[in-house]
Parts: C-alpha cells; structure tokens; sequence
C-alpha cells in the first residue's frame, strides 16, 4: 500500500466519505488503521452533490447508498478525473498509476 508520506510528495491529498455518523467512522478508522481523513456526510448533501448517493442493489435487496467513486480535484477545485472501475484492493494503484502515467 502506498504510505501518506509518497501520496504528498504527489501533491495529494486524500479525503473519504461517508454517510456514517462521526462516532461511527472513528471507530472504522482506528480498526482498519486508515492513513486519509474519513469525513461524515450523514444527510448525503455532498453525495448528492457528487451524485453517488443513489439507489444500489445487494442479494436482491434494492436500498440507497453510496457509490463507490472516486474524484481527483486539482488545486483549482475543478475534477480532473472520475474513477470508477476498482476494487478497494487495487483503488491506490489506479490512481497512482494515472498519476504517474
């Protein structure tokens, strides 16, 4: 996994989201060790901004939630690129890899 310190060098910096309760997602945060700030958005407002809150389906259940994407905003506040085909084991190298390509 790439270490915060080379993810600076880069010149990024990285930010989750959640609709989790703070609480919540400082609990997530000291288990799974996370090296980025996990930031709640309860009421979907910046999800929905983002339009990655939306209706998703699992084992035939249909709910809303987030979708899982990934925005690269440069320093101008303008989204340089939208990634969307990874999986949470791979996610750093997709981006480290458009990043240095």
């Amino acid at each position: 996994m790439i270490v915060r310190q080379n993810w600076k060098k880069l010149g990024v910096v990285i930010l989750g989201i959640s609709p989790d309760s703070p609480e919540k997602l400082a609990k997530f945060t000291d288990k799974k060790a996370l090296n980025f700030l996990l930031l709640a958005d309860q009421d979907h407002q910046v999800a929905e901004q983002f339009g990655v809150w939306g209706e998703k389906t699992f084992l035939g259940k249909t709910y809303h939630g987030i979708h899982r994407i990934s925005f690269l905003i440069d320093e101008k506040g303008k989204i340089e690129q939208v990634f969307t085909q990874f999986k949470t084991s791979n996610h750093h190298q997709v981006v480290l890899d458009y990043l240095t390509k």
